[in-house]
């Protein structure tokens, strides 16, 4: 039917929360854009003089539409190539969401949200809906076609998950940077043991490629392995330059609420690297440089003020 100025103007005031909902239910910012315009669609097609409370309408659709499209994902990344990582986003992204709390900007953690393809899909939605926006149960338990009962116990199940895989901690802006910059000057010394001293025990490197861009089929265990890995990954090399399309400026930034690095050529973002840090040290190195999962992070880039590069690299 017919939507009145009004109803479009309704639609889009929810639009900000319905991509930051989509974006933590799929991990993925164009997936969450196609997820919120099929929303609009349904809107679109819907008597809405009927609907009563407009945002618990949206916010249910979208939420389907998301628990279809991880039952589908699940069957896709069986066949993908190497390991599957979200898409980062640069803090100011409002795809983001909330982040008053410390629950809703850990919800959004690169780390969190690599957690969170543990989940089932009813899990990762009522988590969700629950940390992150602090839905009622009684809400969440429509939402989903749920008992209030059971939307109270997955989403405590969901919550253990997260917290028995997660080793992030919460530091202040310039903390992280300062990590972030010891990491690069340790990466780029062509020694081992200043990034063995950075990293703890158990950390890990994963890369995703997505088979359009080159990245390790498998993830790296122990210190001393990652160590090794990033020290050739930022050794110079013209077959490296080669590839990229040129020398990538290294820049030291924000992605997800965590520190990172974010390698750019002639303006077009080609890797963020995500790190996660634990009280021992970096417990995870995620390196996104599948150019599918860039193309957002690129626009904002170019759009930002992002200063002098700390590193000109290869």
């Amino acid at each position: 039917m017919q939507l009145t100025a009004n109803d479009v103007d309704r639609f889009e005031a929810a639009r900000p929360r319905l991509e930051a909902i989509a974006y933590r239910l799929l991990g993925s910012a164009g997936e969450a854009e196609d997820a919120v315009q099929e929303t609009f669609l349904r809107w679109q097609a819907a008597d809405v003089d009927q609907v009563r409370v407009h945002e618990a309408w949206l916010t249910k659709v979208l939420t389907n539409l998301c628990l279809n499209q991880l039952g589908s994902a699940r069957a896709r990344r069986e066949t993908y190539v190497g390991q599957w990582l979200p898409e980062p986003l640069l803090d100011g992204d409002p795809m983001l969401g909330p982040a008053d709390t410390a629950e809703q900007r850990d919800s959004v953690s690169y780390a969190v949200l690599t957690l969170m393809e543990r989940l089932s899909p009813n899990e990762r939605a009522v988590y969700v809906l629950r940390e992150a926006f602090e839905y009622p149960h009684r809400e969440i338990a429509e939402i989903l076609d749920l008992t209030e009962a059971a939307s109270q116990q997955i989403f405590h199940r969901a919550k253990k998950h997260i917290a028995d895989g997660k080793a992030r901690t919460e530091i202040d802006e310039a903390t992280a940077r300062r990590i972030v910059e010891e990491f690069l000057a340790a990466a780029t010394s062509g020694r081992t043991e200043p990034l063995v001293r950075l990293l703890t025990e158990d950390a890990v490197s994963i890369g995703d490629g997505g088979g359009k861009a080159l990245a390790r089929a498998k993830a790296v265990e122990g210190a001393l392995a990652v160590a090794k890995f990033m020290r050739g990954l930022f050794k110079p090399g013209k077959a490296k330059r080669t590839l990229v399309g040129g020398s990538p400026e290294v820049y030291v930034t924000t992605a997800n609420g965590g520190p990172a690095l974010v390698a750019v050529v002639d303006s077009r973002v080609i890797g963020v690297m995500c790190l996660e840090i634990a009280a021992e040290g970096i417990a995870a190195v995620r390196n996104q440089v599948n150019p599918d999962k860039l193309e957002r992070v690129t626009e904002r880039w170019a759009a930002a003020d992002h200063g002098e590069p700390l590193l000109i690299s290869f």
